[in-house]
C-alpha cells in the first residue's frame, strides 16, 4: 500500500493535491459539500480499491480570512486480509493572495478505521502549494511531507505540478505530474502522471482521466488506466 491523500472528487474545481489555492474572501466563506462515484480510486498512480468503484464524500468549511477545515472520505480496499474499509481525511489551513498568485499552507491526518492497530496506517502531512490563472490557463505546484509515511515507513516527499485550460464553458482539460520521494522500507522513488477531460452539468461534473507511473514491482496496482468519475457540490 501507499500513501494515500486525497482524491480528485470535483473536476471541475480540481487542483492536483488536493486542495484550492486560491485566498479565501468575504463572499466565498461558509460550508460546502461534495460527493462522487468513481471506477477507481486513484492516487498517484495506485489504485487503493482494487480496481473497483469507491463511492467518495466530504465537508469543507471556509472562513472569510482565508482559514479552512474540512474532511473527506472515501471506500478502500487493500485486498484480502486487510481489515480497513475507509479512509479518513481530516485537514486544514490557511490560503491567502499577494498580486493574483494564491499560496496555501495546511496539515493533513489521514485515518484508515478498521484497521489493525499495529499497520501503523495512520500518518500526518504537512504540504504548502501555489497556484496562478491566466484565464486560458492556470497553473498549480505543491510539495507534501511526512515525518513518518503510510505504514511507519519514515520520512517521504511528495512534489507536484499541474496545468489546466477550459475549452468551453462546461468542458476543460488538465494534466498533472508528481514524483515521490520515500525510504527504502516504503519503496523506490517514482513518477506519475494524469491527464483527463471535465464536462461540467449544472451541479455535476463528468471526468475521464488517464493515470500512468514509471514505480516498479507494484504488482499491478499501478499499471495504467482510464478512470470515470461522476461528481457534484453542493
Amino acid at each position: 500500500m501507499y500513501a494515500l491523500s486525497r482524491s480528485l472528487i470535483l473536476a471541475c474545481a480540481s487542483a492536483l493535491f488536493s486542495f484550492s489555492l486560491s485566498a479565501a474572501s468575504q463572499e466565498d466563506s461558509g460550508f460546502s459539500g461534495n460527493l462522487a462515484l468513481t471506477t477507481d480510486y486513484v492516487f498517484r498512480g495506485y489504485t487503493q480499491t482494487s480496481e473497483k468503484l469507491a463511492v467518495q464524500g466530504g465537508l469543507d468549511w471556509e472562513g472569510a480570512e482565508g482559514w479552512h477545515l474540512g474532511v473527506w472520505g472515501s471506500r478502500l480496499d487493500f485486498g484480502a486480509g486487510d481489515d480497513a474499509f475507509v479512509e479518513v481525511d481530516l485537514y486544514g489551513g490557511y490560503s491567502w493572495q499577494i498580486n493574483d498568485v494564491g499560496y496555501d499552507l495546511g496539515l493533513i491526518y489521514y485515518a484508515y478505521p478498521g484497521a489493525d492497530s499495529d499497520s501503523g496506517y495512520d500518518f500526518v502531512e504537512v504540504y504548502a502549494g501555489l497556484g496562478y490563472d491566466f484565464d486560458a490557463l492556470s497553473m498549480s505546484a505543491a510539495v507534501h511531507f511526512t515525518p513518518d509515511n503510510f505504514g511507519e515507513t519514515g520520512e517521504g516527499w511528495y512534489l507536484t505540478g499541474g496545468l489546466g485550460a477550459p475549452l468551453s464553458d462546461a468542458l476543460s482539460v488538465d494534466a498533472n505530474i508528481g514524483f515521490s520521494q520515500v525510504t527504502p522500507d516504503f519503496g523506490e522513488d517514482y513518477l506519475d502522471w494524469n491527464a483527463g477531460l471535465s464536462y461540467s452539468i449544472s451541479r455535476f461534473a463528468l471526468d475521464l482521466r488517464y493515470y500512468e507511473t514509471d514505480a516498479p514491482k507494484c504488482a499491478g496496482s499501478c499499471d495504467s488506466r482510464i478512470v470515470f468519475s461522476l461528481s457534484t457540490a453542493f
